[in-house]
């Protein structure tokens, strides 16, 4: 996957600070960090979460946050309403063990359900709340890792379509009514840092990370506070359209999954799993 996060500021016109910013998922990997960058720069923030538990997440004083259910239309509808923002960023995902149970690697439909949902009904619940109360930007998460169509160069940009699969319809969807309704799509690469794969590194050791294609592929990886940062960027110059975000020198796997494995002392050679692909 090409990235160009510069293609952001190309693209858009006078950076906008001061805001009111509603982050749904904000309390979520990706969405904490945005949080934090946002009111670093002077905007102020609502950020939702699912449940009166995850609420202590968030610590900041100068930030509300509130529990919604993203798949519920009119509460989505009541939350958006009340926080009255001038800009609406989409970080919801169901990908803690608590909405979509232990990844299983040879059942991932089950674990990516309830994000499909969101990423699907989710995204069409924020957008109406957003045209219902006059909101003209919406900034969304999408993906970028193993979903690019297996045709030409191994190098993606976002003129390129994502390969059609099952896990991609719901992408597709969301990444087509954001930008028809006006906002930006982010299409994140492989994310890493604190708390970014921690599934993987339990995958890791349990030696159920295939090595794919025997280590001849890339991954295209970006940090959290990497993904965070262009977030904000794309909300302040109220960016518009698809666009890759990741580091700029793609990984082979042949490279970060053997060193993954060795620091998360994990098995180091090659050997059959469970799942009967080749191990790192």
């Amino acid at each position: 996957m090409h990235c160009n996060r510069a293609q952001i500021r190309a693209t858009c016109g006078e950076e906008l600070s001061g805001m009111r910013v509603f982050v749904a998922g904000g309390t979520g990997v990706i969405g904490r960090r945005l949080v934090r960058q946002l009111v670093a720069r002077g905007h102020q923030v609502t950020a939702t979460t699912t449940s009166k538990e995850r609420l202590g997440l968030i610590t900041n004083p100068n930030v509300e946050c509130v529990v919604m259910n993203g798949l519920d239309a009119a509460m989505v509808h009541d939350v958006v309403a009340a926080a009255q923002p001038d800009s609406i960023v989409n970080q919801m995902t169901g990908l803690s063990e608590a909405h979509a149970g232990k990844l299983n690697p040879r059942r991932t439909e089950q674990f990516f359900a309830v994000t499909n949902r969101l990423r699907s009904e989710g995204i069409d619940h924020l957008l109406a709340a957003a045209h219902a109360i006059g909101v003209s930007h919406v900034v969304s998460q999408s993906a970028g890792i193993f979903n690019g169509i297996r045709e030409g160069g191994w190098i993606k940009t976002e003129d390129e379509p994502l390969e059609v699969v099952e896990g991609t319809k719901a992408l597709t969807h969301l990444e087509d009514a954001v930008v028809t309704a006006g906002g930006a799509a982010l299409r994140y690469g492989a994310l890493y840092g604190a708390e970014a794969d921690a599934e993987q590194v339990k995958l890791v050791r349990r030696r159920l990370v295939p090595l794919v294609g025997g280590g001849r592929g890339y991954s295209s990886l970006i940090h959290v506070d990497g993904a965070a940062s262009a977030t904000v960027l794309a909300v302040e110059q109220r960016a518009r359209g698809v666009f890759n975000i990741c580091d700029d020198e793609p990984a082979p796997f042949s490279e970060w999954l053997p060193y993954l494995a060795r620091n998360a002392r994990g098995p180091s050679r090659p050997g059959g799993c469970r799942c009967g692909w080749p191990v790192c």
